[in-house]
Formats: structure tokens, sequence, C-alpha cells
């Protein structure tokens, strides 16, 4: 029986522990945060259930036009954070249960390599365990960024992860970053009535996203009261008492009562032996990784956001997973970018797959597009939805889906057919050809389908 041990606990530990398991192996887990990782305790679980409740609240204040009067709901904000932490602990806790039932051992303490084949894990009591190994996992995540000059206290200066300590609505939150995560978060504090400024260093918000996708959120984000400052880089954040200061490279001050700090992600790949058991890092200090997941330490692996291929968890699990198949001689398949569906949560969500508008109108792919907008579609005219549009790019000679964008509300679910279409390499007319549900808002994806369609 091979002995696997995984360093991190995160979606590339435990879905990588699981098909271990599953293949066969003696799997031991080394954790020093808790099952399910940043994802589950810290980031995307806890960050989507706060969104739940602003999409909620979005919900109700575009009740009007649907002949619905609302009086002005209040949030809970104590109650809020009390359901995220809740949610996230319960997620972690069924996590680990089903890891304990396939006979995983997981142990709770800080792993650090002693060369490619051995684990050691350092317990809270700073005792210490060795574990020989036939492969290594390393899944040990990323933690959020912060600079000298912007440094969070907890309190009134926050990194993504530690906005569910507050108990009251913040009166005017600055969110510095205008990437994935500040997006989301200032597009959900606007959602629950709070003022908020967006510091975004870039000519737009979503810099990374399809130019079409992110100038519709931005148009959102105005019209519902929200300050986007472009081109406005950021200096420093101090705290006097209940106010805290932005100060730009230009000299500008915004002033609230809340920052909240959105500067991407660092690895966690410090103090673990990985150099001097021959893991080789860039120079960013992420783990460098094939399309197998393999280091450049025989034996090694890694997973997650740790590696810097692509900071999501359904990447950092599919990694993980395609280790585990690829050491213990699985059928394996090599992780395919191209494929990879994501989801911006901000009101409404962005959802992409495959190739990019950047790709095309750089030279990069020939491919013909077609832009359908939501506010054609009869489902969307009865639900109120004027924002949004279904994007999709086909090759002109085999006129197979190359890729596609949804902009609208559950867009993360709506792309769904679109990235099936991509992965199997389906023809425009085979997706149109699909029957859909009439009034749909899936329906806008077959119709676009149509318009590519050449007789």
């Amino acid at each position: 029986m091979a002995r696997v041990v995984i360093v991190g606990g995160g979606p590339g530990g435990y879905e990588s522990a699981l098909v271990a398991a599953q293949l066969g192996a003696e799997v031991v887990v080394v954790d020093s945060d808790g099952v399910g990782g940043s994802a589950v305790l810290t980031d995307c679980v806890p960050s989507k259930t706060l969104i739940a409740t602003a999409e909620v609240m979005t919900d109700l204040s575009e009740a009007g036009e649907l002949g619905i009067d609302v009086d002005a709901p209040r949030v809970d904000l104590a109650r809020v954070n009390a359901r995220v932490k809740a949610l996230a602990l319960a997620q972690s806790a069924d996590i680990a249960s089903r890891l304990a039932r396939e006979g995983v051992t997981v142990v709770a303490g800080r792993g650090r390599l002693d060369g490619p084949s051995r684990v050691v894990a350092t317990l809270a009591d700073g005792t210490e365990t060795t574990y020989d190994a036939d492969a290594v996992l390393v899944a040990t995540g990323a933690t959020p960024r912060v600079l000298p000059t912007a440094q969070p206290d907890g309190e009134r200066i926050l990194t993504w992860e530690q906005v569910y300590d507050l108990t009251e609505l913040p009166e005017h939150v600055i969110v510095v970053g205008s990437g994935v995560t500040g997006a989301e978060f200032a597009s959900a504090y606007q959602s629950l009535g709070i003022p908020v400024t967006l510091v975004s260093s870039r000519d737009r918000v979503l810099p990374g996203e399809d130019q079409d996708a992110a100038q519709v959120l931005e148009d959102v984000l105005t019209r519902r009261g929200m300050t986007v400052l472009a081109r406005s880089r950021m200096q420093s954040v101090s705290r006097a008492g209940d106010v805290v200061t932005v100060t730009l490279v230009d000299g500008r001050e915004v002033t609230g009562s809340h920052c909240i700090l959105a500067l991407g992600s660092v690895p966690n790949t410090e103090g673990l032996g990985l150099e001097a058991a021959g893991v080789a890092l860039d120079d960013g200090g992420f783990v460098t990784v094939d399309r197998v997941s393999r280091t450049s330490a025989p034996g090694v692996y890694a997973a997650g956001d740790c590696t810097g291929v692509l900071m999501l968890a359904s990447v950092a699990a599919m990694q993980g997973r395609i280790a585990m198949a690829h050491v213990l001689g699985d059928a394996v398949q090599p992780l395919d970018l191209g494929v990879v569906a994501s989801n911006v949560f901000t009101s409404p969500e962005i959802a992409t797959v495959g190739v990019t508008q950047q790709q095309v109108d750089a030279g990069e792919v020939l491919a013909e597009v077609v832009v359908q907008p939501l506010a054609t579609n009869a489902r969307a005219k009865m639900q109120g939805i004027v924002d949004g549009f279904v994007k999709l790019f086909v090759a002109p000679g085999s006129r197979s889906l190359l890729g596609g964008v949804v902009v609208g509300p559950r867009a993360s679910e709506l792309i769904h057919p679109v990235a099936l279409a991509v992965t199997e390499r389906l023809t425009a007319d085979q997706l149109a050809q699909t029957f859909t549900v009439y009034p749909s808002i899936s329906g806008s994806i077959a119709e676009a389908a149509r318009r590519l369609h050449r007789a």
C-alpha cells in the first residue's frame, strides 16, 4: 500500500486525499488551519454566503418594478456574519467527516518537508511526528497580500479574511483593489446599503476580465451609487480613531469608516523546507508545477493557490485529483486551463470559459463573436433584468465553440452549458439545436448560437 502525505487541508489537499484513498493509498493530511482551508473557512464559502445576503437585498431594492412595495429592509450585520462563520465551520466539519469515513488520517499541525519523501508535522504542543511517504503533495494555499504602508488592524483596516468579525454596518467602506476580490466585496457591501468607494489603479473595474462584461458591471455599480476611482493608485492607509484615510499617489485623500484591502495574494511556501527538498519556486515564491502537478523534486507534487496556476478552488481540487491519479497509476488527463469555467460573484455576475475577447482582439485566436443582450429575453423582462448579455466565440472553420461569457444574475449557473460545449468541442449548431425551456434565461445561449449558424 502506497503512503501519500498531504501538507494542507484546502480543496487541493482534501480532494486529493479522497482520490488517493479511493485508489487504495494510505493517506495522511497534515493541516494547521482547519480542514477546508481558506476556501472554506475564510474565503470562498464565507464571501459567497455574505454575497447571498447581498443578493436578497438587491432583489428587494428592485422589487418595485415587479409591483411589490417593500419598506426599507434593514441588515443586521452581526447576524449575517454569525451565519457566515457558522456555515463555514459546518462545511469544514462535513469535509472532515467525509475524510474520516474514507479512512484518511488528519493531523492537526504544521507540516514541513524533510527531503522529498518525508514530512515532519509540528503539533500544537511543540512535539513532532515524522511521516515517510511514497508521494508528497503540497497544498498550503496563499494569504492576503499586505503592504508596509497599508497594515490591517483587524478593526477598521481589514483584509478580506477579517471582515466577518464586524458586528455593525460600516458608515462608508473604501475598497482598495478592483480585481475579482475587490469587486465582489464592493458590490456586496453596496447591496447591503453601505456607501462604497472603489479605488482602482487601472482604467476600469476587473481589468483581467472581459472588457464588455466589466463595463456592464461598472455601469451598474455607478448607477447604484458607488464611487469608482479609476487610475488611482493607493499610497498608504492610516487610521485616526473611527476615520480611515486612504492616501493616493497623486496626493488625494479618501476618508471612510472602514477600508478593505484587496491587493492580491502571496503563497504560503516559506518555512516548508521546499527548496532544500529540491522543489523549485518562481520569483514570487509560488511552487513551479507541470500539467500533472509535478514539482521539480521526484515524488513531490503541488496543487492550489501555492502554485499560482489559477487561483480558483475548482482548479486546486483538479490539480490535486490529477496529482493522485498520476502518482497512483490511474488514468490521467493533464490540466487544461482552456476549459476552466470561472465566475465573479458581483451583481450582476460575470462567468467566463475558454477563449477571451482579449485573445481575439490581439490576433492570438481566430474567432467569430456574437453578443446576445439579455434585455431581449422574455424571462429577463419578466424578472426585471435589464443588464447583461451572452457572448460566444466560435472557430471560423469547424464552427466549434471556443469560449463564452455570460453576464447576469446566476451567471455562475448559466455558464455550464457553454463550458460543456467548449470542453466537448461542440459546434454552434449543436448548441443551438439543443432544446431550452421557454421562457428561460438559458434560452439566450441557444439564441446566440443560432446567430452563429452558416447556411
